[in-house]
């Protein structure tokens, strides 16, 4: 592709970042060349974050019903896993599956729950009450 030809259509991420491509400048060589988006990748984008949007809208639900913890909703809202929460945390990704029961969750030191808190960038009423602006 020619530097010239690299697609500058407009994402959600035009005024946050653009992408490295590699394209062929006018005297025939490799250079880098910065792309404002495509627009097939911003359809991908979008289908993920629908994906995202629903699995947050499954989990806030089955905290409300009592099914699991508020930690199973802000894993999603944070796009993490037990891994990244464990490595976060300091804790046992099984010690994450526990506290993940509404039950185990509700019994949690304050300091525990303190820690899910700072991780997830809330305080721990908004944690407990799940309270936050999704935006």
């Amino acid at each position: 592709m020619q530097a010239k030809d690299i697609p500058q259509d407009k994402s959600k991420l035009l005024n946050v970042t653009k992408e490295i491509c590699y394209a062929i400048d006018e005297n025939g060589q490799y250079t880098t060349a910065l792309s404002s988006g495509w627009e097939i990748k911003t359809e991908a984008l979008n289908v993920a974050w629908a994906d995202i949007n629903h699995r947050m809208a499954v989990a806030k639900q089955e905290v409300l019903a009592g099914k699991c913890s508020p930690i199973v909703y802000f894993m999603e809202w944070k796009l993490m896993d037990l891994a990244i929460l464990a490595s976060y945390t300091g804790l046992w990704q099984w010690q994450i599956k526990r506290h993940m029961k509404a039950k185990v969750f509700n019994k949690l030191p304050e300091k525990t729950i303190q820690k899910y808190a700072t991780v997830f960038e809330v305080t721990t009423a908004q944690l407990k009450n799940m309270t936050v602006n999704e935006g």
